[in-house]
């Protein structure tokens, strides 16, 4: 009786330890009892009944990434090409995500692609090409709506991929040498272009320098002239002033001598004399200087002074 009893408590505890689950981080346990949905299990320590809980499914709450193979597609020029995509999605409600949807990863791959037709339907090959945000964002739009039941959200869709047909590529690929060709072309004549400008705005300052330079020197030469007679001009009018000068200062003095009749006569002489040495042809000489007798020996010297040929010596009939 001992042995039944310790055998059934060693069954109880060890179902007791078998029915224990802890659930880590990140994870959800679904669990039926009798058929039907009981509970969710979320992180930490959980016991399930023995013969009536069962662990239907195990979820992870991760972000997960489902990269799918490339689907053709049509676009709205009817070229036909192969874009593949990546979308980022997340498990928000583990008891949708068992009970909404029957695989729902392929059911994900297969709403993409039909969405991916559908979008780029509406497209042509270029905008196609170069519209890939707006592609990305409508598709997450799309799929997360349609997702919503299955207790998924879409996070985010990428177009990783876009494979035109081989002979669109070779003319794509044509295209952009003769647009790269047609842009060099434009970048040449504009350098040439610019060139040809700098370089007659060159000679056009050089001549301007030129110019300004030349008269600058027809300046400074008109001023250095200009100088030059202002200096000579005042020189002869300090000598003209210098000699009037000495002129007054003389006839000061002989006023200051108290000079007689005698004296002034002899200074006429002196004035006849140098009279005399000039080109004049005729010389008239006053009466009163005729006849003082006391300067006849002054007279004699003036007539043995050398006259020059052609000149006279006339007295004055005063």
């Amino acid at each position: 009786m001992f042995y039944a009893i310790l055998v059934i408590a060693a069954f109880i505890l060890i179902v007791f330890i078998i029915n224990i689950r802890i659930v880590s981080q990140s994870n959800a346990y679904v669990i039926e009892r009798l058929g039907s949905y009981h509970t969710t299990w979320h992180t930490g320590l959980h016991f399930k009944a023995p013969f009536l809980d069962r662990i239907v499914k195990r979820v992870s709450l991760k972000e997960c990434v489902a990269d799918f193979a490339p689907q053709p597609v049509i676009t709205k020029d009817n070229v036909t090409m192969q874009i593949d995509s990546v979308i980022y999605l997340q498990i928000t409600d583990p008891k949708l995500y068992v009970y909404g949807v029957d695989r729902p990863n392929m059911a994900i791959e297969n709403l993409a692609a039909t969405t991916l037709r559908n979008l780029i339907g509406e497209l042509e090959l270029d905008e196609t090409l170069t519209s890939r945000d707006v592609i990305n964002t409508k598709m997450r739009a799309v799929l997360d709506e349609a997702t919503d039941p299955w207790g998924i959200k879409i996070n985010r869709v990428e177009v990783k991929n876009i494979v035109p047909p081989q002979g669109i590529q070779e003319a794509m690929e044509k295209q952009m040498r003769a647009e790269r060709e047609r842009r060099e072309s434009i970048l040449r004549a504009e350098g040439e272009k610019q060139s040809v400008i700098l370089k007659a705005e060159g000679q056009k300052s050089s001549t301007i320098l030129k110019a300004e330079a030349d008269k600058a020197a027809t300046i400074l030469q008109a001023e250095a002239a200009r100088e030059a007679a202002i200096r000579e001009a005042e020189g002869e009018a300090s000598a003209i002033l210098a000699v009037q000068r000495a002129t007054a200062d003389g006839l000061a003095m002989l006023k200051a001598a108290a000079a007689d009749s005698m004296v002034i006569k002899l200074k006429s002489l002196e004035a006849l004399q140098k009279v005399a040495d000039g080109q004049a042809t005729k010389i008239i000489i006053p009466s009163d200087i005729q006849d003082l007798s006391g300067l006849l020996t002054s007279l004699s010297e003036v007539v043995k002074s050398p006259v020059p040929a052609g000149k006279q010596i006339q007295g004055s009939a005063d």
